[in-house]
């Protein structure tokens, strides 16, 4: 992740995931952590059986391979891949809310109303290029990529950490000060419970959306 006081790198070449760039994707989540097993499957899918590890990597890396090839038939791609010299060093997860089967049975971030909205849910960042404004730059590329389909409103899930660094594990949906940074505006705050911290969700309008491009 980017910290509190990154500017958005300006030397990527940010375009949607396709069928044939997802050996680069795998290659960028396979330095490790979370993105190594999850493949940003998590939201996607509402629950699964307990499996082995090398099964769940197997069923997640599945499930976001079948959305990239059904969204590609749709125009369109399950999220954002940031190259830097010919290299994946980034990648954000977008799509209409209904995308997500997680999130729309998630009673913390249930639907704040009825109204159409895109959801940002996971960032990614190579190891040796965190701190350098590509989370930031992936943000607003997402912004112009959900426009140019049609978007109206855009609406994610982030981390509060009180401009404290935290592990960025811990950041995969991005910081709130980095949304606030790009327009974003806390719309809502949940509890799991009385003890656990609030979950902000934030919303940004988006201007001249509402018309895809074909």
């Amino acid at each position: 992740m980017s910290s509190p006081g990154t500017a958005a790198a300006t030397d990527l070449d940010i375009v949607p995931l396709t069928p044939e760039q997802l050996a680069d994707l795998a290659a960028l989540f396979g330095q490790g952590g979370d993105p190594r097993w999850c493949w940003c499957a998590y939201y996607r899918v509402r629950g699964v059986a307990a499996t082995q590890r090398d099964e769940r990597v197997a069923r997640n890396r599945a499930v976001l391979e079948e959305a990239t090839r059904d969204l590609a038939g749709e125009g369109r791609g399950p999220g954002l891949v940031a190259y830097r010299a010919g290299q994946a060093v980034g990648w954000v997860s977008l799509g209409p809310r209904e995308d997500y089967q997680r999130l729309e049975h998630s009673t913390v971030l249930r639907r704040v109303d009825e109204r159409p909205v895109w959801s940002i849910v996971c960032f990614v960042v190579a190891r040796k290029a965190r701190g350098q404004g590509i989370a930031a730059a992936l943000l607003d590329a997402a912004v112009g990529y959900a426009r140019q389909h049609g978007a109206t409103l855009l609406e994610a899930y982030p981390v509060d950490t009180g401009r404290r660094r935290i592990p960025s594990a811990y950041a995969f949906s991005g910081t709130l000060a980095m949304y606030e940074r790009a327009g974003f505006e806390v719309v809502a705050q949940r509890q799991f419970n009385a003890t656990s911290p609030l979950r902000p969700i934030v919303r940004r309008r988006i201007r001249g959306g509402g018309h895809p491009r074909p």
